[in-house]
């Protein structure tokens, strides 16, 4: 289902709800608001194929852009609002973005995003005051277009960006449902139906950033079931659980560090929510330290869901709250896809023995945008419908997956992935750099955190003032939580003769003994 059917049965329901401003979007909104941006993009010549970008916040405007693009046979891609002008602009103008909505506030801060993309010929922001310069305002564009249907509603879809271990960060693209929207399931609709029990009674609270993959897909799919999206503009362990009560909430998802900023908080604000309606908190992304999972059990009893799986499609795997009490440390068995623990060279290994996780799937087909190389990395080299998210892990004789480490050291700080190569390629090029490996270190909060291993030209002194030079260097290229939060020196890096970097030997001096410091 869509907004459409839900206008017509319940036009005043609330779709979405800002938590902290209060703000409300009914139903009979959501659905007029899209039509219309639906029939502006139409008529500013985009077509079934082509692509619309959306640059926001925690907004409602996102879900009139991401309907509107769903239901107009587009493909929509999220920009991460924490990027540098530079990191989003390159995401607009590689989907091939023809449209993009951007709020003022992102405009404001982003002056020289429009050079970016040259090809993208239309520019909306949303928000209070006059448009910057090259920018429409979005209510006064889509006032001008009819609330009606874009021909048959051709079903659109996302592409969502995903970074490697070799760069700038690719879309995720798979081929349009040859279909309407009107008769189809979207997003991951019959999921968050079928194994967690949500329908149009519910309430879905969406604490993270909407522009990540699960928080887009789960809360569009929580109104094609016909439920109410509370959005937290923020994340504050305090508001999200005085959301929970406030609002009703029904279902949730979360990553493991808001976890373990609710359960620091004092027992009083703990315990004086009443959680009572809270029937099922899903949560992904990382994994979940085994105490931290036991103790959010204890408080909220037996609503603890877990999957693991990732915007490519290539399976998904689940773990109930009793199973996980009996397998602890798991994240489930496979609901789609058939599991294969499998060696570098791409041979099975046995029960219990680690190695690179794939996934068999005849039926999914997809791509990396613009990136053959990266598409082939993925998959099996042997077998074509067997591919993988870079993970290490293994199965247990009950056929539980269970995580063990990243192929690709990508680093998981509080469920946000960051991948080490674009933070080398930036720091390399310093003139103070001979060197670089970056690293994800331990950190009680988030889980990981960035550090960089840098190996210095000769005359350099490895001093508080190099630091601040390098991080001032790695500031100007890149996103905030890129940075480094720490910068250690060696002499020499790691590398085999090959010239390959052995990440092991500077990971294992933070992991396997925290004591351990290289200076």
């Amino acid at each position: 289902m869509y907004p459409g059917v839900w206008a017509a049965k319940t036009p005043e329901k609330p779709a979405v709800v800002l938590h902290e401003s209060g703000k409300v979007v009914t139903f009979g909104e959501l659905d007029e608001r899209s039509m219309r941006l639906a029939q502006l993009l139409h008529s500013r010549g985009l077509r079934r194929g082509d692509h619309v970008a959306l640059f926001l916040e925690n907004r409602t405007e996102f879900y009139d852009v991401a309907w509107a693009g769903l239901r107009s046979g587009l493909y929509v891609t999220t920009v991460n609002r924490y990027l540098t002008t530079e990191e989003a602009g390159y995401i607009v103008d590689d989907c091939e973005a023809l449209a993009v909505v951007v709020s003022d506030t992102l405009a404001a801060a982003h002056p020289d995003l429009r050079s970016f993309a040259p090809r993208c010929h239309t520019w909306l922001v949303t928000g209070d005051g006059a448009p910057p310069d090259g920018y429409e305002s979005l209510e006064d564009a889509i006032a001008a277009h009819p609330a009606e249907p874009v021909g048959d509603e051709p079903m659109g879809s996302f592409m969502l960006y995903s970074s490697g271990t070799t760069g700038r960060p690719k879309g995720i693209k798979a081929p349009l449902p040859e279909r309407s929207i009107r008769d189809s399931q979207v997003g991951v609709s019959a999921l968050l139906g079928g194994v967690f029990g949500f329908d149009d009674s519910g309430t879905y609270l969406s604490p993270a950033p909407l522009y990540h993959s699960a928080p887009a897909a789960f809360s569009i799919s929580a109104q094609a079931l016909g439920g109410t999206v509370v959005v937290l503009e923020h994340f504050d362990p305090v508001g999200a659980l005085a959301a929970i009560e406030r609002h009703h909430v029904t279902h949730s998802q979360w990553v493991p560090t808001m976890f373990v900023r609710m359960l620091k908080l004092p027992q009083e604000e703990r315990t004086r929510f009443d959680l009572s309606s809270h029937r099922v908190a899903i949560h992904a992304a990382a994994p979940c330290p085994v105490p931290v999972k036991q103790q959010m059990l204890e408080w909220w009893g037996p609503v603890i869901h877990e999957y693991y799986a990732g915007t490519e499609g290539i399976g998904f795997t689940y773990v109930g709250p009793q199973e996980w009490l009996d397998h602890p440390g798991t994240v489930g068995k496979s609901l789609l896809g058939t599991i294969h623990i499998c060696d570098d060279d791409g041979n099975e290994l046995p029960v219990g023995q680690d190695g690179i996780v794939y996934f068999e799937r005849e039926d999914r087909v997809f791509e990396y945008h613009n990136a053959p190389e990266k598409t082939r990395s993925v998959f099996h080299p042997v077998h074509t419908t067997w591919a993988s998210l870079g993970d290490v892990g293994h199965v247990d004789e009950d056929g539980y997956l269970y995580l063990t480490d990243r192929a690709t050291f990508m680093i998981v700080a509080g469920g946000v992935n960051i991948y080490p190569q674009e933070i080398e390629d930036v720091l390399v090029v310093h003139p103070d750099v001979a060197d670089v490996a970056v690293i994800g270190v331990p950190n009680e909060d988030l889980g990981e955190e960035v550090k960089a291993v840098v190996q210095l030209v000769p005359g350099v002194e490895p001093d508080d003032d190099t630091v601040r030079r390098l991080l001032a260097h790695a500031s100007e290229h890149l996103a905030r939580y890129k940075v480094p939060r720490s910068i250690d020196f060696l002499d020499e890096l790691p590398r085999l003769p090959t010239g390959k970097l052995y990440k092991r030997l500077l990971k294992d001096r933070y992991w396997g003994n925290r004591e351990s410091r290289i200076v």
